[in-house]
This record gives C-alpha cells, sequence and structure tokens, in this order.
C-alpha cells in the first residue's frame, strides 16, 4: 500500500487552550505538506442530527463548551467540518487523515470526549450508502462509544474495539456484540489497566478471523495511539512496536483501508506511533524501536476472563 497523510492547517486553529487535545499534538509532526480539502458540510446529516449541527454552530461562534470536556472557539466548525470532509477523502484514496477534532465519542445529538464530528462514522455511512461492508478497527485506548452506539444495529458494518476498561467513557464489555440484525457485528475487547503488547497482539490475532469472515470491502481505522506507554490518559502499556505490528497485519489482510485520527496525547511519543504504523501498512521497515512490553500475571487472568466471554458470544456468528 501507499498510505500517505492528508492534513490542513484548518486543524490547528481549532483552539482548545491548555487542554490535551491541542494543537500541538499536529505541530509535533513537524511541517507536513497540505492538501486542499473539500468543504464537508455536506456529509453532516449522514449521522448528525440537524439540530445539533446547528447548536455547534452557535457554540463555536460563542466560544464556548459543547459539553464538559469538549471546548470550542470560532474556527471550531470549520476545522471539524474539515476534519470530516478530509476523513471522508482518506475513504476515498486509501490515506489516512491527520485531523482534529477527533470523533468516535460524538454521538448525532451531542459532543463527548474532545470529540465533535464522528468522522470516521460519517466517512463508514457514506460507504454503507454506496452497498459498501466497512469494518471499524478502533485501536484508540478508549472506546468509541458513538461510533459503536450508531452501529449496534446493523449488519453492514463491523465495529471492532480494544480499549482500557474501565476509563472513559465506559461500556463496551465483552457482552455487548449487538442487536438484531446487528448481532455479532459488535466486538468489545475490553483491557485491563496495564496491558501490554503481549495481551494486545495476541487479542488481535485471536478475533481477527471473525474480521476477515465478515468480509469488508474497506477497513477504517479509527486510530488513536493513547494507548501507548508513556500517554498521559490511560493505563496501557503499549510500545511503538505494537502499532507497526498492527499495521502489518492490517495491510497483509486487507486491501482497501483508511484510517483518521482520534486520540494520542504525548506529543513526544505520538508522532513515533503514527510513523511507526503508517511503515506497518506500507510495507516499510519499522522506524523506532523500544523494547517490548508484558503483562503481569493478574492483568493476563483478567483480560482472558474478558476474551472468553467474548469468544463464547461470538461462537454462534463466526469462526474463531
Amino acid at each position: 500500500m501507499d498510505m500517505k497523510l492528508i492534513y490542513n492547517k484548518i486543524f490547528l486553529e481549532h483552539d482548545t487552550g491548555m487542554h490535551p487535545e491541542n494543537r500541538k499534538r499536529l505541530e509535533a509532526l513537524g511541517d507536513l505538506p497540505e492538501t486542499q480539502i473539500e468543504n464537508g458540510e455536506e456529509y453532516l446529516r449522514l449521522f448528525h442530527d440537524w439540530h445539533y449541527i446547528e447548536r455547534v454552530r452557535r457554540t463555536c461562534q460563542n466560544h464556548d463548551h459543547l459539553d464538559a470536556e469538549t471546548v470550542t472557539c470560532p474556527n471550531s466548525y470549520p476545522a471539524a467540518v474539515a476534519a470530516v470532509a478530509a476523513t471522508v477523502m482518506a475513504s476515498r484514496t486509501g490515506d489516512f487523515a491527520v485531523v482534529r477534532p477527533p470523533g468516535h465519542h460524538a454521538h448525532p445529538d451531542r459532543s463527548s470526549g474532545f470529540c465533535i464530528f464522528n468522522n470516521v462514522s460519517i466517512a463508514a455511512q457514506r460507504l454503507v450508502k454506496e452497498g459498501k461492508r466497512v469494518l471499524i478497527f478502533d485501536f484508540d485506548g478508549h472506546l468509541g462509544d458513538g461510533t459503536e452506539k450508531f452501529f449496534y444495529r446493523t449488519d453492514r458494518v463491523m465495529y471492532w474495539s480494544l480499549h482500557q476498561y474501565p476509563a472513559f467513557p465506559g461500556g463496551g464489555m465483552p457482552e455487548q456484540i449487538g442487536e438484531n440484525s446487528g448481532e455479532g457485528y459488535t466486538i468489545n475487547l475490553p483491557l485491563p489497566a496495564g496491558s501490554g503488547d503481549d495481551i494486545y497482539l495476541q487479542a488481535v490475532k485471536r478475533f481477527f478471523p471473525a474480521a476477515l469472515q465478515f468480509k469488508p470491502d474497506v477497513v477504517a481505522v479509527s486510530a488513536g495511539f493513547d494507548a501507548h506507554q508513556m500517554d498521559l490518559l490511560l493505563e496501557l502499556r503499549l510500545s511503538f512496536n505494537a502499532y507497526y505490528e498492527l499495521g502489518k497485519i492490517l495491510s497483509q489482510n486487507f486491501k482497501n483501508i483508511f484510517a483518521t485520527l482520534e486520540g494520542g496525547y504525548n506529543i513526544e511519543i505520538f508522532p513515533k506511533c503514527l510513523y511507526n504504523f503508517l511503515a506497518g501498512i506500507n510495507g516499510e521497515p519499522q522506524k523506532f524501536t523500544e523494547e517490548p512490553t508484558d503483562s503481569k500475571i493478574l492483568v493476563i487472568e483478567e483480560y482472558e476472563r474478558a476474551a472468553d466471554i467474548l469468544e463464547k458470544k461470538l461462537s454462534p456468528h463466526w469462526r474463531l
């Protein structure tokens, strides 16, 4: 593959001040080439309610908070719309939309967890409208609750999340596998604090057969890098190596892949995680290495209990 970065300086104009999700995250990537991005407003209604879109517009104009965690400024609305457009562009070109604000916590009618519009869900829903089957692989360290809930009752989208539990936003338990025609199409794997590379990569490989049997036309990656051991908001323990391996596993098994940025808040670590993931996707040598991380026995036992529950719940639907 040749996954490239889609970036525009408009994403720096979402001014959140002294906040974990701030412009320094993207500035840490250096002077990236800019991509011309279309106006993404036409895509918002694929996921969001009209009343919510108007509330976002008004709130941004007033330089107010959408919720306790989600800060805005007058340029937040155009930046959030551009993040949607860049993610839709990535879904067409097979690239990585390096955007902010992130999206996977946003619901149709409300913001949450730094997220204004749900970038990956909008891009996925556009593909569904075209008749495509979409796998959303969410490796951000938090559950993408807005994405999960929206696609919970459909068999056109498989949502697969590995996330720390307990942690924001809660939920994402192994028993939650979808409802109605969507039963078996949500894969929630909660990971205890202290989970390292060993657990994480074993978990990916253990449930990968379900993703393969789903036979997606497109794989959408909610790419958050806050599961790294040095991230500021979580207590997972991934190394740089894990992100390279994730990229390799995806590219070796699927042809049509795109990604959009979610979390990752240590600005010294985040670029290395991102560039390792890209190298893995593109079949290039690993750029950054560190000692692989392993998990303590009690953490492994807690993970295995959750994984066993998930496997039992999914067994009527997929061969694992």
